[in-house]
């Protein structure tokens, strides 16, 4: 039996509760239960979450767990130095260490990140590179696994990891099962964008939506500057100031991405050949467009593909051993 330490704090958000229903759903769908879940805290008794809700607790001693995962909170949250102190050996007394959302901050307080590839929510990454640049922040990643260390985005993102979590114990096909009695389409891989440029994207004036639209609707062709400026019925140059001033990147990163979310899409929800797929979304070959997957989402076609069809994670692929 594998003891998952739950680590909540005053104020944590209930959501990170949620990534719990995997380890529930793991031991319905083995033969026999595999997973123990034990709710804790520094003092023990009933911790009130940021909704209002409390949850009961034992306290955190010197326990050894399979798997300690500390919730996030919707905020960044001071923690008790004696939490920081206790979880600096905690690769010693615990198999994996993983944090949820703004439980990444605790984890880069004990050191445990130094050195490390990590991520937490989006809005708050910057901050955490910030605060602590011995991490390798990597701020739109669902989760990351560096040996013995998980850090995961905020919200539904636990759910990701708890489910990579299950898979890395028990096999992808237990975890697909888990994932289909949880009514989640599919694991969504580590590497996958937390947010979608084709909704981020907000430009002021109706002459660079414009251009932004007949780009989207058009990711096979060329798509040069010229030919954005002649739909904006701007001149090159105006265009390429105007474009960087309303979305805070040049034409061709944002093109570039456009494109890649749309390979993307295809890569999950198709068969096509990859030479296809390139083609489809105006890359020039498969190796420019694999270039520019490495770029936005760390990962070639190939890993989005498989991660996409809920095939095995390779773990090692992205893991640094500890």
């Amino acid at each position: 039996m594998q003891t998952i330490g739950f680590l909540v704090h005053p104020s944590f958000h209930m959501l990170s509760l949620g990534a719990l229903s995997a380890f529930e759903f793991a031991n319905r769908t083995l033969p026999e239960p595999a997973y123990e879940v034990v709710t804790v805290s520094m003092t023990g008794g009933l911790v009130r979450s940021c909704i209002g809700v409390d949850v009961d607790t034992v306290e955190l001693r010197g326990q050894s767990f399979d798997t300690l995962m500390i919730a996030g909170a919707p905020t960044i949250v001071p923690f008790p130095p004696r939490l920081v102190e206790h979880l600096k050996d905690a690769t010693a007394r615990h198999r994996r260490v993983v944090s949820i959302c703004t439980g990444a901050f605790v984890l880069a307080e004990a050191g445990l990140l130094d050195g490390r590839r990590a991520t937490t929510h989006w809005f708050h990454a910057r901050e955490l590179a910030d605060r602590f640049p011995a991490v390798k922040v990597e701020q739109d990643r669902i989760f990351i696994a560096d040996g013995p260390i998980w850090t995961s985005a905020g919200a539904s993102a636990a759910i990701d990891l708890a489910l990579a979590l299950v898979e890395q114990d028990h096999g992808v096909e237990i975890a697909r099962a888990v994932a289909r009695k949880l009514v989640v389409y599919h694991r969504r891989p580590g590497g996958q964008s937390q947010f979608s440029e084709l909704l981020d994207i907000a430009p002021k004036s109706d002459r660079i939506q414009r251009a932004l639209t007949y780009a989207r609707r058009n990711l096979q062709t060329e798509l040069s500057v010229t030919q954005l400026a002649k739909v904006a019925s701007l001149s090159p140059r105006q265009f390429s100031r105007a474009f960087l001033a309303e979305t805070g990147q040049p034409p061709a990163k944002i093109v570039e991405r456009l494109r890649v979310e749309a390979a993307r899409l295809l890569m999950e929800q198709s068969r096509h050949p990859i030479d296809v797929i390139a083609r489809q979304t105006g890359f020039a070959d498969r190796d420019r467009m694999r270039r520019a997957f490495l770029r936005a989402f760390g990962q070639p076609p190939q890993a989005i593909r498989r991660s996409g069809r809920s095939d095995p994670i390779d773990i090692a692929e992205s893991a640094v051993e500890a």
